[in-house]
């Protein structure tokens, strides 16, 4: 199974930034967990974190045509605000796709509360750490092989 994993602006930062909410593990622990868990499920991992809404758009587009069967996505603030993530996302239907946030983002400022993504995706996991990732993961394979 090959998934893609999108971060989005400053989870590059993980271990830097409000390591109250965050923690303290850095973004390569992350990368390395993730890669980690492929392996041992014997999946193919793609991971890209970009700062830039567009990158991000051009990375889901091209999952529609290179083979991608699932993507786990952090897309850190533009979950508040970004429709046209939310439209990439939603206009790839054939993969799934879930919405992954580090923190609690329901007990958090108002603004967090509202994602205009995870409309787009088939599953949101909040508040679990590092390991809503891994979550996801488990998720898509789960999906997939029913």
């Amino acid at each position: 199974m090959k998934i893609l994993v999108i971060n989005g602006p400053n989870l590059n930062f993980l271990g830097i930034r409000e390591k109250a909410i965050y923690g303290n593990q850095d973004y390569a622990y992350l990368c390395n967990m993730i890669r980690e868990k492929a392996a041992a499920d014997g999946d193919e991992v793609i991971i890209f974190q970009s700062n830039h809404e567009g990158a991000i758009i051009d990375k889901i587009q091209e999952a529609y045509s290179d083979g991608t069967q699932g993507i786990v996505i952090n897309p850190g603030a533009y979950t508040h605000y970004s429709y046209a993530i939310h439209d990439a996302l939603k206009s790839i239907e054939q993969i799934i796709k879930v919405e992954v946030h580090i923190s609690d983002i329901q007990s958090r400022e108002e603004f967090r509360k509202v994602s205009v993504t995870a409309p787009a995706c088939d599953k949101q996991i909040y508040g679990h750490g590092l390991n809503g990732y891994l979550e996801a993961m488990d998720y898509i394979k789960e999906t997939l092989s029913k």
